[in-house]
């Protein structure tokens, strides 16, 4: 779409697009069907608050622009609407109920975003506002107001990073020590690993199960071969779990429970480098991916230039090793390259996803390389795996 609104018609069904980037993603649409009075929300619209910030990783999204592209489809859709349904919820049925979802739904991303500012403009940091951040009891009646997949408290964090950053303000936390190395301190200081072990007990009997983590983590972080502290933090996270509304936060708790008591699951690991993935993604991004796969410290000293070429696309690149950093360029040659690759970007895909290489497709005449082929064998030799089961909690991780 190049417009906010755009109306089109496929095999006589009329539709009715309006674009809502930065929405719920950066590439977001809803759709109005006029001929049968329907409004689909994408994942705009549904039935709980979604993430601002995603447990998972993602950028941070912005609830006001959330908030005024909801706004924007009560006031040109919700008239008219008598269904609405979305991706990922159940249908809303009759018009008055539809615009009182969209009513919701638009004022508590907009208080989110507004409430969190105003408490932040009295002082209250990234560090305190999920202690502070309460929706308006009008907003918590309401079941399309709840945060069964988002959360007020991590959501209301994402908001403040938004706009003023991870840090607080406070230099104490402006470049602190690593947890790990700050635990022994503190557990030194408390007196050793009985003494807030019996503490932690005791606040776990109590309910009071954050002040609990806040000892019991330094413990872990200190001794993570401490079953007894994993345990009973498990034991901690696992009464947390079950008390959120919301299934991020519950799933994070028992998860972490989990794997305090029973390491990392093991089996097969998950692959991000599939063909639907490679494939999906753009020769630059490929190229991107190829500098984050190196290991820096294995390219020191490296310095060379590839020139690629992919004739099935029309694209070129140049490709510089130099500071153990790796850059590309689209659409540039270097007369001085010390490489040339000239291959199909399907030819790509294969290297990329490991069915071949570029030695066995040089062979096969599939790929050319001109120039000096060592630079090829240098930049491959800085490629790194992840694993992505690495280890989060102490003490988690099995060795074999």
């Amino acid at each position: 779409m190049s417009k906010d609104i755009e109306e089109i018609t496929i095999d006589g069904v009329k539709m009715v697009f309006q674009n809502t980037p930065g929405t719920e993603a950066p590439a977001e649409m809803n759709t109005y069907f006029p001929q049968f009075n329907a409004f689909w929300a994408a994942e705009n619209v549904t039935g709980t608050v979604h993430n601002i910030y995603t447990l998972r990783g993602a950028l941070v999204r912005d609830a006001l622009l959330w908030s005024k592209n909801i706004n924007n489809a009560l006031y040109l859709f919700g008239d008219n609407t008598e269904v609405m349904f979305s991706s990922h919820s159940w249908p809303r049925w009759g018009n008055e109920r539809v615009k009182e979802v969209l009513r919701t739904q638009r004022d508590i991303y907009a208080n989110l975003n507004n409430d969190v500012l105003h408490h932040a403009n009295k002082g209250v940091t990234i560090n305190e506002i999920h202690n502070v951040y309460k929706p308006p009891q009008s907003l918590q009646s309401n079941w399309a107001a709840h945060s069964y997949h988002g959360s007020e408290e991590h959501n209301s964090r994402a908001v403040l990073n938004r706009y003023l950053g991870y840090w607080d303000a406070n230099p104490a936390t402006l470049m602190p020590l690593s947890p790990r190395d700050s635990a022994p301190l503190y557990v030194e200081m408390m007196g050793g690993s009985k003494k807030i072990l019996a503490k932690g007990r005791e606040l776990n009997q109590q309910g009071k199960y954050l002040e609990a983590v806040e000892i019991l983590n330094k413990l872990t972080l200190a001794e993570p071969k401490n079953t007894a502290a994993k345990d009973l933090l498990a034991d901690v996270y696992e009464q947390l779990g079950y008390q959120k509304e919301s299934v991020a936060l519950r799933n994070s708790f028992l998860a972490s429970a989990y794997e305090l008591r029973h390491g990392i699951p093991e089996g097969a690991s998950p692959k991000a480098g599939s063909p639907d993935m490679v494939r999906a993604m753009s020769t630059e991004l490929m190229l991107d991916y190829l500098g984050i796969a190196m290991n820096s410290t294995k390219a020191a000293g490296m310095k060379f230039k590839i020139n690629l070429i992919t004739p099935d696309n029309g694209e070129k690149f140049v490709l510089e090793m130099s500071n153990s950093t790796l850059t590309n360029i689209k659409g540039y040659t270097a007369k001085d390259a010390d490489l040339t690759v000239t291959a199909n970007r399907a030819d790509l895909e294969m290297i990329m996803t490991g069915q071949s290489t570029f030695e066995k497709l040089a062979q096969s005449g599939k790929v050319k390389l001109d120039g000096n082929k060592a630079v090829l064998g240098q930049l491959m030799s800085t490629q790194e795996k992840f694993d992505p089961r690495f280890e989060i909690l102490p003490g988690t991780k099995k060795t074999h």
